[in-house]
């Protein structure tokens, strides 16, 4: 593909290898005639004739790698800084060329939407961004959906999946140049919808530039994510989730949020709302939790378009916001009510609020609750419906901040009661360290509390010792499938876990 075709939508320029720029009519039109072969921002990918994004990161900077890239091969580069060439001699005598851009991250959407043929132009995108309730309600927007009869691809912070496939997720919005990809493969496929969570990091790293959401959806937001290579305060946070609605044809917010208003801020979309509030466009009425032996849900009435009855699997009133959000979507694609409701009734998301059968006698559920907010959110969710006991099991990741082991000690201690303290990802920290700053933070609670350090261990006792009208809630590793030890993933999956505590149980006639 010429360089110019995939650059065409950017305001650029050419240099030379000194840093000039390119100022012949003749030398531009052969630059921008280029034909480039494949396109990376890894310098260990670099193949004879491709593009090479010299990307600033937090931990490494490609322009760097350009000469290292050159010499493997590179036809082009993509810079944002001075970058002095000159000792480099081209081996056929051609000169790379060498496109100076403002900010090489956001070139890097465009071009990688137009190498892969703007394929989100061939689908309806649907971008959904908050601090919780992102992947929930990709998953209950997917199910509805596919109800329907839609091919539909979710991409999130589980995996990104399509029919029958599945791939991790490193991240909650993967790269601009892999999202591309995804979206091609998709279009392929025959996908016509696409529901995709959308991170503040990735609105503040371009992710998604490229292309133009059809809707945009805000679910909430409190403070997170705010530290060294994320966001320097709330403030920034808050104007990275309002770039979505600069980028989107129709915004879907919940109106009930306190802040609604500044995160459409300078919004060039059209907006709806949803919520329990009176102005809201589509409101839940009557509410109703629901708690059936092993499981716990919610029953609500929709005022607005459209008018129904829905209930879910799902506990608590964030659920009800997740549930209107996913039926608000479901109205621009014209989905009936009972495609809707009866996807509602079987929505399952690995990992959050998950429920595992194991006893009629109480209620077992797997959350990835793996902070202070999230994990109070939960408990005092799970509260509301009046259990026999609260049982919380969770331990907390090594080499992050101690505080947060404080604070998740000090909410369980006080929410909870009963706390079993056993270990998550360890990490390069020793268990049981992490395990004593949970109990320094669990401590002035008096909240009762076991130490147990081993997590299946941690699991059993929890089983075991269950009574009548218990709550127990395995938190922090939720859709995690592995336990890190000393920089090194082991396989771990709390479902897995639970499965053989229960044969044990069996082959030993308990």
């Amino acid at each position: 593909m010429k360089i110019a075709k995939l650059a065409q939508r950017l305001d650029y320029h050419f240099e030379t290898l000194r840093g000039e720029p390119v100022t012949d009519p003749e030398a531009v039109r052969a630059l921008r005639n280029r034909e480039i072969t494949g396109i990376t921002n890894d310098s260990r990918k670099i193949t004879k004739g491709c593009l090479f994004f010299c990307i600033c990161g937090a931990r490494s900077d490609g322009h760097d790698y350009a000469l290292q890239a050159l010499e493997a091969g590179a036809a082009a580069l993509v810079v944002q800084k001075d970058l002095d060439l000159s000792a480099y001699v081209p081996a056929d005598g051609v000169e790379p060329a060498i496109l100076r851009v403002y900010d090489s991250r956001y070139a890097m959407a465009f071009i990688s939407a137009a190498y892969y043929g703007d394929p989100a132009s061939e689908m309806k995108i649907i971008g959904i961004t908050g601090t919780k309730g992102k992947t929930t309600t990709t998953y209950m927007v997917r199910n509805m959906l596919e109800n329907a009869g839609f091919k539909v691809g979710l991409i999130g912070t589980i995996e990104a999946t399509y029919g029958d496939v599945h791939l991790k997720s490193p991240t909650t919005t993967p790269e601009s140049m892999r999202l591309q990809e995804i979206f091609r493969e998709m279009a392929d496929a025959g996908v016509q919808i696409v529901v995709m969570e959308v991170s503040s990091q990735a609105l503040m790293l371009h992710r998604t530039q490229g292309f133009i959401f059809d809707l945009g959806i805000f679910t909430n937001l409190s403070p997170d994510h705010i530290g060294p290579a994320e966001h320097k305060d709330f403030e920034d946070y808050l104007h990275c989730k309002s770039l979505l609605f600069r980028q989107c044809r129709v915004g879907i917010v919940n109106g009930d949020s306190p802040y609604a208003e500044r995160v459409l801020e300078n919004h060039t979309c059209a907006v709806e709302t949803y919520g329990l509030g009176e102005g809201c466009d589509l409101r839940a009425v009557d509410l109703e939790l629901v708690h059936r032996p092993g499981q716990l849900g919610v029953r609500f009435r929709t005022e607005g378009d459209p008018a129904m009855i829905a209930e879910v699997p799902m506990p608590g009133r964030f659920t009800v916001y997740n549930a209107l959000c996913a039926i608000a979507v479901c109205r621009h694609f014209d989905v009936d009510t009972e495609a809707i409701a009866a996807a509602l009734r079987e929505i399952r998301v690995r990992g959050r609020i998950e429920m595992v059968q194991v006893s009629d006698a109480f209620t077992l559920m797997i959350d990835y609750a793996h902070n202070a907010m999230a994990l109070e959110s939960l408990l005092e969710t799970l509260k509301e419906y009046e259990p026999g006991r609260l049982v919380c099991v969770f331990g907390c990741g090594g080499n992050r901040d101690r505080q947060r082991r404080f604070e998740m000690g000090e909410v369980s201690g006080r929410l909870a009661d009963f706390t079993v303290i056993t270990s998550d990802n360890p990490r390069f920290e020793e268990p049981q360290a992490i395990i004593d700053d949970i109990v320094t933070g669990i401590r002035p609670t008096g909240g009762t509390y076991i130490e147990i350090c081993d997590r299946k261990e941690a699991i059993a006792y929890a089983i075991h010792n269950g009574q009548p009208g218990d709550i127990i809630v395995l938190a922090g590793k939720g859709h995690e499938d592995y336990q890190e030890i000393c920089g090194v993933k082991h396989p771990m999956d709390e479902r897995d876990l639970i499965r053989q505590i229960l044969e044990e149980d069996a082959a030993a006639g308990v």
